[in-house]
């Protein structure tokens, strides 16, 4: 699952490496870079619910392969974008395939790990996140010095080498990728008793009792639910805001080279896998959820507003890394909340309307960056306003329903 999410991260972000030259090869402002950066995010929300629903159907094993399969298709396909049309309607399609592949994992997480442990088993699961902008940057910037063998721009060759893997790892899925615990050959017949009765079984019981109703239209029509994914929107604004910006505004301060630009943007996410990963587990120690959002949450925009103020580009670079360890760390206990307190197919459709109401925060966070960007030609308002969704993520974190 880990190896599966750090290639959908980078297929999803890796415009914003390309964009160091596709950006000036074709011509695109940053207008157009911007809602072409977004537009995934549309097609993503419209297609998330129903994918999540048919995964329950025909199961994870099936579902995810077929998403990871024709998403890679779809990702090595950017290489023949050849203006704002195609780039647009590409990355819309891009939306349509990888939609239901993460609140699926989310779910399929509830199939192992009790409530108590989600947490600490997201973050390992979501450090992919971070690791994909550790490798990414470097391997990246490497497609990139391509430029012109075998007829190839440098970005052209970025798409097609990174597509490739989601096939091949789709392949994989259909081939080792249990259901669940119940199709796991490496477990006993004892051991599955022991996992779906003894250790979940008290969770989905809880769940029914204090928790939202198991039935689609219950979870959908759910005001918690509905907080939930403004608060995931407020989070992801910030996320895909600085991701699809970060090797430009580095470039731009620094006057790198894209190799250089794009390799040192794996500082900030190297801070993030790190503090995901300790954040999460200490969430899952305290067995508290909303403050640890919140508090990082608020760390992260300080962060951001340090960026707009300073024309350093070493200060640049940590302070992105402190917005960058705010954003990452809010994820696992965020994530430990809603799978609390939702099961069954409510948990399928819940999940899945989290994901998508705050995957709307993808497209928003980098069309507002370009808009604020054309506009003032500055990056400093436009990470004010990072600054400002991210704090809001954390008081919105604070007003969900204690229960």
């Amino acid at each position: 699952m880990f190896l599966l999410y750090i290639v959908a991260y980078l297929d999803r972000v890796n415009i914003g490496f390309a964009a160091l030259q596709m950006n000036r090869d074709l011509g695109l402002s940053p207008a157009v870079y911007g809602f072409g950066a977004g537009i995934f995010f549309l097609s993503y929300f419209l297609f998330e619910v129903p994918s999540n629903l048919i995964m329950v159907r025909v199961g994870a094993r099936v579902w995810i392969a077929r998403i990871m399969m024709t998403w890679g298709v779809i990702s090595a396909a950017m290489m023949v974008v050849r203006g704002p049309l195609s780039f647009y309607g590409l990355r819309f399609l891009l939306g349509v395939a990888e939609a239901g592949f993460f609140p699926g994992m989310i779910l399929y997480l509830t199939y192992w790990f009790p409530s108590r442990e989600r947490a600490g088993a997201i973050s390992l699961f979501m450090t992919a996140v971070a690791l994909a902008g550790v490798v990414g940057g470097p391997v990246s910037g490497a497609l990139l010095t391509l430029k012109g063998a075998a007829g190839l721009a440098g970005w052209q060759w970025l798409f097609l080498m990174e597509g490739i893997p989601a096939i091949v790892l789709g392949i994989a899925v259909l081939m080792y990728l249990p259901n669940g615990p119940e199709d796991a050959t490496w477990l006993t017949a004892d051991e599955k008793k022991m996992l779906m009765e003894v250790r979940l079984q008290p969770d989905t019981t809880k769940a029914d009792a204090t928790g939202i109703a198991d039935t689609t239209r219950a979870t959908l029509t759910s005001a918690t639910v509905w907080m939930f994914g403004l608060t995931y929107f407020c989070i992801v604004s910030a996320l895909y805001g600085i991701t699809f910006w970060m090797p430009t505004i580095l470039q731009g301060l620094s006057g790198l080279s894209d190799f250089a630009a794009a390799a040192l943007s794996a500082v900030p996410y190297l801070v993030g896998a790190i503090s995901m990963v300790l954040i999460g587990r200490h969430s899952d120690a305290t067995g508290e959820r909303r403050w640890h959002v919140a508090t990082v949450a608020f760390i992260g925009a300080a962060g951001f507003v340090v960026s707009a103020m300073t024309t350093s580009p070493a200060l640049e670079l940590a302070s992105i890394a402190v917005a960058a360890f705010g954003i990452c760390s809010a994820m696992p206990p965020f994530w430990a909340m809603p799978t609390a307190v939702l099961s069954g197919t409510g948990a399928a459709a819940g999940i899945a309307l989290i994901n998508s109401i705050g995957n709307l925060g993808g497209f928003l966070g980098p069309y507002l960056i370009a808009l604020i960007r054309t506009t003032t030609h500055s990056f400093s308002a436009g990470l004010f306003a990072l600054a400002a969704l991210l704090a809001m993520g954390g008081v919105l974190a604070l007003l969900v329903d204690r229960r």
